[in-house]
């Protein structure tokens, strides 16, 4: 769910009234507040949206496993034929992790590069939306032939 827009008009605050002010006296149409004083912004209650260290470490770390999981079999070919399917578990731990990390990103505003922030009404490029898919279907393909090639 995305919240609000953060600065509407009805959120936004020219002065604030002195204490013993309450009875609306003083004008919105000038750049001071009430006394001469000058207007008080509002401060921003929410936090930051950007990636913790806390929501970064369980990805890299499902992503460092699943990577080494997938290449260490294909490396070293063990005797049994369990390598496979260790190499077919760690492609999946790093799709996840891939996924995961994409998620995370996209909760706290990031977008991929060439493609619009969502909500600004704007179309994605057809160029960009065919390259990421080719390059994500030629990664796929490489790493099943290369598993297939163990059995």
């Amino acid at each position: 769910m995305e919240a609000s827009p953060r600065d509407n008009e009805e959120s936004r605050v020219d002065y604030v009234h002195a204490a013993g002010d309450l009875d609306g006296v003083g004008s919105l149409d000038g750049a001071d507040g009430p006394d001469g004083e000058p207007p008080v912004e509002p401060q921003e209650l929410r936090p930051q949206r950007r990636l913790r260290l806390w929501q970064l470490v369980p990805i890299v770390i499902l992503g460092a496993l699943g990577s080494l999981m997938f290449a260490f079999p294909l490396a070293f070919e063990p005797g049994g034929r369990s390598g496979a399917v260790v190499s077919m578990l760690g492609l999946l731990i790093c799709g996840c992790a891939a996924g995961w990390g994409v998620m995370a990103a996209r909760r706290v505003g990031h977008t991929w590069p060439g493609l619009p922030s969502p909500g600004t009404g704007q179309r994605a490029d057809w160029r960009v939306i065919l390259l990421y898919t080719v390059v994500l279907g030629t990664l796929a393909v490489l790493a099943v032939w290369r598993v297939a090639r163990l059995s």
